[in-house]
């Protein structure tokens, strides 16, 4: 049976695997190798009790997964969100692992994640859940073990609180604990462009890679949060036409090209595109299937799978969110000759200012925005070479590619350290 072809094809643990699998199959990689890089280290589930607003208790539950230490500290986000799963988690602190390895950055793999709806919450409940979550996790946290950061519906105030959290149990200052801090608690200049600037760094290398020029392009992105509207912007600024951009309800489509600086000032205001008379309105599979030369899917999982992925026409798709694109889909976009920049590469940028970031805490010394920049461009042009080479030689897909590439890197430490017994 072709690993692809699994059941519950939008399960993301089950879509890393199968990718997983591939990528172990075309490395020869060793059995005992293979069920342990398959397995996550730890799994920790905590349930949160918090006195809400109006004085009644409500029990919400968390997780924190460490899929893999071998090169360093787990390292990953955290996202609160109402359909957050242990399945999800799982995949994501996986895909951390080939991820950080990718991109070299010495570090494993880790995520985590609160069942809540945050857009419900008051700032003072979101404190108390981020506190008391911190705190069933805390003996599995630290500079050495494991760095969280934001994710999904968590930023820079909530890495404050945990931060906060987690100095006062210690009774020490420790900025190094997370990342994606505010400036002001010692995070990185370029940390919170990091993401989409890494975004538009692999797309621009995809285009010279295949000739195109980005002047003469035209992309949609899927999500106007962080990642999504700072790859709009940071597209925008190489030449690159942005045609299309969505939230949650739905999408507008400008064939002429959107006012972005006018987009992302409406979205700070109302965080919705809702009131934008830019374009026509679109849904979000809509935007999908525009006729682009670039489509960014920089919103959330699963939104390109067997079902949609023939009528995909961009000629190329860099993957800002993690996991937009299922295992059955993959091969349908191979077979009409699509490029894609899978995940654990395009996103990577984040990851890369984050451990710049926790370098700077370990070192005390804050470097300039531009050295934060041109480190973090070389790291994610050798990676996009890396990558493509890799796919050149085996004869595979970018994805399959950057799975072996990082798999390979995390066996080679894995097998020197050896098992432990």
């Amino acid at each position: 049976m072709n690993p692809l072809q699994v059941l519950g094809e939008e399960n993301p643990f089950e879509a890393m695997h199968a990718r997983f699998d591939l990528a172990a199959n075309k490395l020869g990689l060793d059995p005992g190798l293979y069920q342990i890089l398959r397995t996550c280290d730890r799994e920790i589930t905590v349930s949160i009790p918090v006195v809400m607003d109006d004085g009644s208790i409500n029990v919400f539950s968390g997780y924190r997964v460490q899929h893999s230490t071998a090169r360093g500290p787990a390292k990953g986000g955290i996202r609160f969100a109402p359909n957050v799963n242990l399945d999800e988690v799982r995949a994501l602190a996986a895909w951390m692992t080939w991820k950080c390895a990718v991109v070299n950055v010495p570090f494993g793999g880790g995520k985590g994640g609160v069942i809540c709806d945050p857009f419900k919450l008051s700032k003072g409940e979101l404190e108390r859940i981020t506190r008391r979550y911190v705190a069933g996790i805390l003996d599995f946290l630290g500079p050495d073990r494991d760095i969280p950061a934001p994710d999904m519906n968590t930023d820079g105030q909530v890495m404050a609180w945990l931060m906060d959290t987690y100095s006062m149990h210690r009774h020490e200052h420790c900025t190094a604990v997370v990342t994606g801090k505010p400036i002001e608690l010692g995070g990185s200049l370029g940390r919170v462009e990091a993401t989409g600037r890494g975004v538009m760094l692999t797309t621009r290398e995809s285009l010279a890679h295949l000739g195109l020029k980005p002047d003469q392009c035209t992309a949609a992105v899927q999500g106007s949060g962080n990642v999504g509207m700072i790859s709009a912007l940071q597209l925008a600024s190489i030449g690159v036409k942005v045609v299309a951009i969505s939230d949650i309800r739905g999408a507008i489509h400008n064939p002429k090209g959107l006012d972005l600086e006018k987009v992302r000032a409406h979205v700070a205001k109302t965080r919705s595109l809702e009131g934008l008379d830019m374009g026509e309105r679109l849904t979000n599979a809509q935007l999908l299937e525009l006729p682009v030369d670039i489509l960014v899917p920089a919103a959330t999982e699963n939104v390109i799978t067997s079902r949609n992925a023939a009528n995909i026409k961009a000629k190329v798709i860099t993957e800002g969110a993690n996991g937009p694109v299922t295992a059955g889909a993959d091969k349908i976009l191979d077979e009409k000759g699509i490029f894609i920049v899978p995940d654990i590469l395009a996103n990577a940028g984040g990851v890369t200012v984050s451990y710049f970031e926790w370098v700077q805490n370990r070192q005390g010394f804050y470097w300039p925005q531009k050295e934060v920049e041109d480190r973090m461009e070389h790291s994610m042009v050798e990676s996009f070479r890396s990558v493509v080479d890799m796919a050149r030689r085996f004869g595979v897909s970018n994805r399959i590619a950057a799975y072996m590439l990082g798999i390979d890197r995390v066996a080679r430490v894995t097998r020197m350290r050896g098992v432990y017994a």
